[in-house]
């Protein structure tokens, strides 16, 4: 008989809800990710920059891998409707803003 009401206790366990709901107001709103501060001092200075300047970033710098801060900067960027571009080499991360299609190919002439 043991083993019929461990198999009863199992089904309902298995019906119950495996993690705690709370009232949606209590949910974070936006995203404060680990290195925030970092990736708005580089939001800044990218806003900064003059037309055809790319920000210089040594990679000794970084508070984490080139990799994971290239993706909060571009999730930051994204947010906030910056078309921005990187690139790298052995010592930098480099970053700037990418001109609108309309402005490209202006001044050649």
């Amino acid at each position: 008989m043991e083993s019929t009401s461990d198999k009863d206790n199992s089904n309902q366990d298995s019906d119950l809800p495996r993690f705690e709901s709370v009232p949606q107001f209590q949910v974070p709103k936006g995203r404060s990710g680990k290195y925030k501060k970092f990736i708005q001092e580089l939001l800044n200075d990218i806003q900064q920059l003059e037309s055809n300047r790319a920000l210089k970033v040594p990679l000794a710098e970084l508070p984490d891998v080139k990799e994971s801060i290239r993706a909060a900067l571009n999730r930051a960027t994204r947010q906030r409707g910056m078309d921005v571009a990187t690139s790298s080499d052995a010592e930098y991360l480099y970053v700037w803003c990418v001109a609108p299609e309309s402005q490209v190919g202006q001044g050649a002439g």
